[in-house]
């Protein structure tokens, strides 16, 4: 099978197409021919070594996906050939083919894409966890996003929107500023034009309740200090790369919470209830309540630059790579 190959941990330069062996089919699997891929950041990192699960090498990186079924193995019931499922693997994604458990897979919705399909997984899946079941915002809440305009911040707008909260993007751009407008915050505030602080002061004087951050980096002690009595500071990842420290007495005279947020583990250890997640996050999709934002498709030649985009932090909603 054609496929994107990490040969060695070098990041992206490390990356070329080329023939790789399908993946064996294993008890408690699925064979999927993959239609899309979406693109995330921790992509990135298991190509740098930077992943708390890594692969052996050579490797397919790519941990999410949306297909057809092919095989099933012997003692699976959930799936069968034919059907059209999203899901999440460890690496493997970005390939012709790719073998998934069958606990991690999810029907597609008839009437929803491949390509928005695998958008769904990794990003809405951690984003309503983390709202959810971490965070337990709930409506007229007020939610900060951070990193509002990439894959999993867009979601976390969307799904706010969604449960009744009054959600404030942070962006670096006009365009992403248009695009999480677009999305359904109510405000949006440019931190390469003005402190997170400032801005935080100007739309939410009182403080904000949930802080969804997959970012990190400075703006992690600015968007804590912005919380309400009894926030909740939601830590998804660190895309800026340096990993904050914060001052614990904020905590105690705020009476917040600092709340990890590991979708994977979760995931692990209680499937049932990622399970039913994932049934009401398609049903949000059915009822048009959320609308999963691809900004651009990439062949598979392409992948490599596909990664670079978030990399670079440029990338608005969700990249998706054809295999």
């Amino acid at each position: 099978m054609r496929a994107l190959i990490c040969s060695s941990l070098d990041g992206i330069e490390s990356l070329t197409v080329g023939e790789f062996p399908s993946p064996d089919l294993v008890p408690g699997s699925a064979r999927v021919r993959v239609g899309a891929a979406g693109v995330n950041f921790p992509d990135l990192l298991v190509t740098r070594g930077l992943y708390q699960e890594q692969p052996d090498l050579p490797f397919a990186p790519g941990m999410e996906i949306a297909g057809t079924v092919e095989e099933v193995a012997e003692d699976i019931t959930t799936v069968a050939v034919g059907d059209r499922v999203f899901g999440y693997v460890s690496h493997g994604g970005y390939a012709e083919q790719t073998v998934v458990g069958a606990e991690a897979l999810y029907p597609i919705p008839d009437e929803m894409s491949l390509d928005t399909a695998a958008a769904v997984p990794i990003a809405y899946g951690t984003s309503y966890h983390a709202l959810v079941d971490r965070g337990a915002l709930a409506p007229g809440e007020t939610l900060l996003v951070l990193g509002a305009a990439g894959g999993v911040g867009m979601a976390a707008v969307q799904l706010g929107v969604a449960l009744g909260a009054q959600v404030i993007g942070a962006v670096s751009s006009d365009e992403k500023a248009t695009a999480v407008a677009a999305a359904g915050a109510s405000e949006v505030i440019r931190y390469d034009q003005e402190g997170l602080r400032d801005g935080l002061k100007r739309v939410a004087p009182t403080g904000v309740d949930v802080v969804y951050d997959p970012v990190g980096g400075d703006m992690t002690e600015a968007a804590f200090r912005s919380l309400a009595w009894k926030g909740r500071h939601l830590v998804i990842g660190f895309a800026a790369g340096p990993i904050p420290s914060l001052p614990v007495n904020l905590a105690l005279l705020k009476g917040a919470s600092l709340v990890g947020v590991f979708w994977g583990r979760f995931t692990a250890t209680e499937p049932a209830a990622n399970r039913a997640n994932m049934t009401t996050i398609t049903q949000m999709w059915s009822q048009g309540r959320i609308d999963p934002v691809v900004s651009e498709v990439f062949p598979l030649e392409r992948a490599s630059e596909a990664l670079g985009r978030i990399g670079s932090r440029g990338a608005v909603g969700k990249l998706v790579v054809n295999p």
